[in-house]
């Protein structure tokens, strides 16, 4: 396994230099400023990165300020409280991708955040999990939460500013290139090897696993 040093060179030798990849590069806001964002926040795009998975993100993009009426803000008291005729109601809205079964875990991710209240909240418990064990709160999130499985908590933890390493088509293949997994990362003993590569690499360099990704991204 290279060293990161090594890898963000193959991959400023790709993006025109270091500077200029640096500036491509996301940085996870602060654990004071995550702790800060409120849980309809939170759902908002836990919702948004499912109805992206296997969709046109640009749709999504339109008809985003139609979800946020339709779910009134995705304000959580009321999202966990959903009845059926509210249900019935959003599957024949237009304002929204009418997808019965993504409609649903916005109820069920009201009431999974809600229940985050008696942990300091879901800034608290989603902002703060230590970056040494992403995969531990990629495992909260798809056993406890609804359809966070996969790719879809890692892109919404990462757009929600909170450190985050994506497993993208180009990042697998830069761990399959490293020696650190032998294809996509699905089992738990591959993801405790992605967790060790990227922890090593945060030792070598001080960074984020966010950078640390975004660089791996760039390499290929």
């Amino acid at each position: 396994m290279r060293s990161f040093d090594e890898i963000f060179a193959i991959a400023a030798d790709r993006h025109g230099g270091p500077q200029a990849l640096e500036t491509k590069l996301a940085r996870p806001l602060s654990g004071a400023e995550l702790e800060q964002i409120p849980a309809d926040r939170w759902l908002a795009q836990m919702t948004r990165s499912i109805f992206q998975a296997g969709f046109s993100w640009k749709v999504i993009e339109q008809k985003w300020p139609g979800f946020e009426a339709a779910f009134e803000g995705f304000d959580i008291g009321r999202c966990a409280m959903m009845d059926d005729d509210w249900f019935d109601r959003l599957v024949a809205d237009d304002q929204i991708v009418r997808n019965g079964k993504k409609i649903a875990t916005v109820r069920e991710n009201a009431v999974f955040l809600s229940g985050l209240s008696d942990q300091g909240g879901a800034g608290k418990v989603l902002g703060l999990w230590p970056s040494t064990d992403f995969i531990g709160l990629m495992d909260l999130l798809k056993t406890r939460a609804s359809h966070m499985g996969g790719t879809s908590a890692q892109y919404a933890m990462r757009m929600m500013g909170r450190d985050a390493f994506v497993l993208s088509t180009d990042v697998t293949q830069r761990l399959i290139v490293e020696g650190v997994i032998d294809k996509p990362a699905t089992s738990r003993t591959a993801l405790r090897a992605v967790q060790g590569a990227f922890n090593t690499w945060m030792d070598q360099s001080g960074r984020s696993l966010s950078e640390i990704s975004g660089t791996l991204a760039r390499s290929l």
